[in-house]
């Protein structure tokens, strides 16, 4: 008798933790397939350390072979899915096309930046998704720090030793929080340079973290302003240019550097589908699957899935609710054979963590908020046992960095047209032309 086979496409939180879960449920019952762009699993809420030199990036990359065992994985970037049909197609890396038929189709595509219509932008800014992007702003940061210490213009230094990020959500403060830390350090390796860089963070909202609980908001707005990061609610960028930014307010801003963390969006490739979507997400039941294709099954960012918590409401974006959902249509699979009963989506929030660097953090585990090294232990503690592998390492690197000096060198791997902010698949680096 032939296996069914089960082909989940992306390999982000939902895609993975579906792929482990049907493989401890199937037991061989079932061939797995996964689908995806890269040969890793990519644990996002460490790309800031990455970026700020505290992590080294193999550390977050979390192999798929090895980690995901009896899964047959396939690199290769999907670009349709023949609904009727049951087969989706494939782009592999080196560009040859190619299909893969399926019993039952798993979509966890993800998500990517979130554009906005702000003239410049596309040209001047990059993103924060993925793993080139985080190693393009780490040697980025510290080039342009290298070349106001040789500045002779007083004016050119500190454009240089200026950085602006949009987005003050979990995204932009984190990379705000470390960055003013990671440049302080880059300050203390360089007495000819006689200006202090300078982060500022933009956001049109009334907040930093508007998404979390106020007294979170609070701790990072604390924590920031007093580490010298320059905290502008209420404005965003107008105008990018090459030289700088002109702000909403009017200000114009000399910099060499924009960083875009104003959020994300749906991958398009959910769009291309022809099926119904809402705010750019594929619509789903509370069961997981795609109303009149009971073999097709979307979770993650990638799904508008209803949050049953609050009637009339889609569940939101974060790595919390992806990874819960990957494991629930695993269950919800293996009971489409006879393996149990299918089970609704209904969660309950665990809390949040944001990490600040150094000895800061903001944390609600359970709704009790905390702050300083108790929310550093609870943030760090959170990271670890969701990471699905690499903790001894990144537990290395923890320790390393706060006995030892960060090493400071850009080895230039990423160049910036490699990361475009307008790039449909960030996670991946486009080929320098």
């Amino acid at each position: 008798m032939t296996k069914p086979r089960v082909v989940i496409v992306g390999a982000g939180f939902a895609g993975y933790h579906a792929a482990k879960t049907l493989s401890r449920l199937a037991r061989g019952r079932a061939e797995i397939v996964v689908l995806n762009s890269t040969d890793y699993f990519l644990y996002l809420p460490l790309l800031p350390e990455v970026a700020a030199g505290v992590v080294e990036p193999t550390r977050i990359s979390v192999p798929l072979t090895g980690t995901l065992p009896g899964v047959r994985v396939l690199i290769g970037e999907a670009d349709h899915v023949d609904l009727q049909n049951r087969w989706v197609g494939f782009t592999q890396p080196e560009g040859d096309r190619n299909r893969i038929a399926y019993d039952r189709l798993v979509l966890a595509v993800g998500s990517v930046n979130k554009l906005l219509p702000i003239p410049g932008v596309t040209q001047y800014a990059h993103g924060f998704r993925g793993l080139p992007e985080a190693l393009y702003l780490h040697d980025h940061v510290i080039r342009q720090i290298e070349l106001a210490e040789q500045a002779d213009d007083p004016a050119e230094q500190q454009a240089r030793a200026t950085f602006v990020v949009v987005g003050a959500g979990y995204t932009g403060t984190e990379v705000a929080a470390h960055g003013q830390l990671f440049t302080d350090e880059l300050l203390a390796q360089r007495p000819r340079l006689k200006i202090r860089p300078r982060w500022m963070l933009l956001d049109v909202a009334p907040r930093v973290l508007p998404e979390l609980d106020k007294r979170m908001s609070d701790t990072a707005d604390r924590v920031l302003r007093k580490r010298g990061v320059d905290v502008r609610m209420g404005t965003s960028v107008a105008v990018a240019t090459a030289d700088g930014v002109t702000l909403t307010d009017g200000d114009y801003v000399p910099t060499c550097t924009l960083v875009w963390c104003v959020g994300v969006r749906p991958d398009p490739f959910v769009a291309e589908l022809g099926l119904r979507t809402e705010k750019g997400r594929l619509v789903v039941d509370e069961y997981l699957t795609v109303p009149g294709f009971p073999e097709v099954y979307a979770c993650g960012d990638a799904a508008a899935v209803p949050d049953l918590t609050r009637p009339g409401q889609i569940c939101t974006m974060t790595a919390q609710h992806a990874q819960r959902q990957g494991k629930l249509a695993a269950h919800n699979i293996a009971a489409s054979y006879g393996q149990g009963r299918r089970r609704p989506y209904r969660h309950h929030d665990l809390g949040w963590v944001v990490d600040l660097g150094g000895k800061d953090a903001a944390a609600n585990p359970l709704k009790v908020s905390l702050s300083g090294l108790p929310a550093k232990a609870v943030t760090r503690g959170y990271h670890l046992l969701a990471m699905p592998g690499n903790r001894a390492r990144v537990s290395a690197d923890w320790a390393l960095d706060a006995a030892l000096p960060r090493p400071a060198v850009q080895l230039g791997l990423v160049p910036a047209n490699a990361v475009p902010l307008e790039s449909s698949s960030p996670e991946v680096a486009v080929r320098a032309r």
